[in-house]
């Protein structure tokens, strides 16, 4: 793949993306101020030494989105990390090994995407100690519901390839067969549901947060700060409109990406097909 073969909206998209992280690697650095300090008076309009105005608690705005990326992107990334890989490896090994297996994972599988997603994780979050190691995993194992379904799908049509029963007959082991035989064929549209699940990450710790059940006061996160500066939409206050703009932006950015990769897997099958 060449760079100019990336169409313009993706460059757009993973711009986005990059900027993101940026602010997140290098949050401590590029602040203007502390992610808890308070600055000035309530609801500051945009403009002078704070250059998105302060929230409903006297903190700079700018400052508390720079933090915010991180603690957003961190928590969404491990949640998406760990809900693929347990995911991939029970739908690879499902379809594998097919059988009671592939039955005892998919039906219970079938069993919680069967339950509310948002209503379970209130109801799991709202009974478990509040931490970002519980919260991480609950995200993490609603979500592998979704990877699984859709990793079952695509290792079922690559398992029934001559080069996987090839392999079977040499002797090779399950574990060979999912991550030489399998996972190789299979990447492209893993990464475009990797980037998929990221962002529905994203969305749904924001949702988490605003509901009060993801990030906890006082750190900063997206989701907890349009919380947090709800109240002054009433009064014509933009406080809680810039973190709502940058959560439905990095969604974007990154469905914009998910869209170049599908059409690109999409016009190399056809490639594939006419030659």
């Amino acid at each position: 793949m060449r760079l100019r073969d990336v169409s313009i909206t993706a460059w757009i998209g993973i711009l986005g993306i990059l900027l993101a992280f940026f602010c997140a690697i290098f949050a401590p650095w590029i602040a203007p101020f502390g992610e808890r300090e308070i600055v000035g008076g309530v609801w500051e309009p945009m403009g002078g030494a704070y250059l998105l105005g302060t929230d409903n608690l006297g903190r700079d705005i700018l400052s508390r989105m720079i933090f915010g990326a991180r603690t957003t992107l961190s928590v969404a990334m491990a949640a998406t990390i760990i809900s693929f890989s347990l995911g991939i490896i029970l739908s690879f090994t499902a379809a594998v090994s097919r059988g009671w297996i592939d039955q005892i994972f998919s039906r219970f599988n079938d069993l919680m995407m069967s339950i509310p997603t948002l209503i379970f994780a209130l109801v799991v979050l709202a009974a478990l100690p509040q931490s970002l190691i519980v919260l991480i995993l609950v995200m993490a194992v609603l979500d592998s519901t979704r990877v699984y379904r859709l990793g079952r799908a695509v290792a079922l049509d690559v398992a029934v390839m001559e080069f996987v029963e090839a392999a079977k007959l040499r002797g090779e082991g399950r574990i060979w067969i999912i991550f030489r035989e399998i996972l190789p064929n299979t990447l492209t549209p893993l990464l475009a549901e990797f980037g998929l699940r990221f962002a529905f990450s994203i969305l749904f710790l924001s949702t988490l947060s605003f509901l009060g059940l993801g990030i906890q006061p006082p750190a900063a996160d997206w989701g907890g700060m349009v919380k947090d500066n709800k109240d002054g939409i009433i009064f014509g206050i933009s406080a809680a409109l810039v973190p709502g703009g940058a959560i439905a932006a990095l969604a974007i950015c990154v469905n914009l990406v998910v869209d170049w990769l599908l059409k690109r897997t999409s016009s190399l099958k056809g490639g594939r097909g006419d030659a």
